[in-house]
């Protein structure tokens, strides 16, 4: 699974509270912890400039989250003044990150995720892997709660199949995932084709081979046929079972196709209370 993660935090999402489950996320696999707080420039002059108290503050916050963190796992702080999307770049190859992890906010339509989303530069400029999740939920987690969802951060992943390159996609990267992982930590997944009709035997098949192909990587997986609006059934799926994120890709995150026709991937980037995994397109 992920080793090692680069958790961004701007301190209004949430994500520095994870900075105090440093000992459980190791007990989920990870072995190295970086987290990022990029401190914009000062614009009190005519000239931008590094606001120097900020980072001072911004980094004495984190230090004082993570010093009792164990010595299983590695945890680093970063404090830097920039481009958001720039530092994190800079930041996820300087420690050769495999994951990316990022707060969300609630968005009225899907254009809004699109329209200065560091998410959605992100996913046109990175291959790394961005594991989107909901401020509110962190904040609604108690301490108990936030150490088990930490221990089981991607145990059960939902995967939205419809025998298309991009479902398939995510299938070799979920089976990628499981292959190289030390560990039983991630253990689960389930693949869920929606339609609109009755399933022919055709799509029956295609959905059990690509079951064959994750359980080739020792992993538990269960296979869905449901009729309906796939946004609906996969929100509803992951609110009735057990899932620990959503897996999802895209290619047009971000670009002009998404203004013209709203994707799965970004309406469900904007609804989902459930994590959501998203494998950036190969380029």
């Amino acid at each position: 699974m992920f080793e090692r993660i680069l958790i961004c935090t701007d301190f209004s999402d949430g994500l520095h509270r994870l900075a105090y489950f440093a000992a459980s996320l190791s007990d989920g696999g990870i072995k190295q912890i970086v987290f990022l707080h990029v401190v914009p420039l000062s614009e009190t002059g005519i000239i931008p400039k590094i606001d120097s108290e900020k980072i001072e503050q911004s980094q004495s916050r984190l230090t004082a989250a993570v010093e009792n963190s164990p010595t299983t796992v590695d945890v680093k702080i970063e404090v830097q003044s920039g481009q958001p999307v720039q530092t994190i770049l800079k930041v996820a190859k300087s420690y050769q990150s495999e994951l990316i992890v990022l707060g969300s906010q609630i968005h009225n339509s899907p254009i809004d995720i699109l329209r200065g989303s560091t998410m959605s530069e992100l996913s046109r400029r990175t291959t790394i892997p961005l594991l989107i999740l909901r401020p509110q939920l962190i904040a609604a987690f108690t301490t108990e709660e936030l150490t088990l969802r930490c221990q089981h951060l991607l145990r059960y992943i939902l995967i939205p199949y419809d025998g298309c390159e991009a479902s398939n996609f995510l299938v070799k990267q979920v089976k990628q995932l499981a292959q190289k992982q030390a560990g039983r930590f991630l253990e689960r997944c389930m693949l869920c084709w929606v339609t609109d009709s009755i399933p022919t035997q055709t799509e029956r098949n295609i959905l059990s081979n690509a079951k064959v192909d994750l359980e080739a990587a020792n992993l538990q997986v269960t296979i869905d046929f449901r009729r309906g609006t796939p946004l609906s059934e996969i929100l509803e799926l992951a609110q009735m079972d057990e899932i620990s994120a959503i897996a999802i890709s895209s290619g047009t995150i971000g670009k002009f196709q998404e203004w013209i026709v709203s994707s799965f991937a970004a309406e469900l980037l904007r609804l989902s209370w459930c994590p959501v995994l998203f494998f950036p397109s190969p380029r």
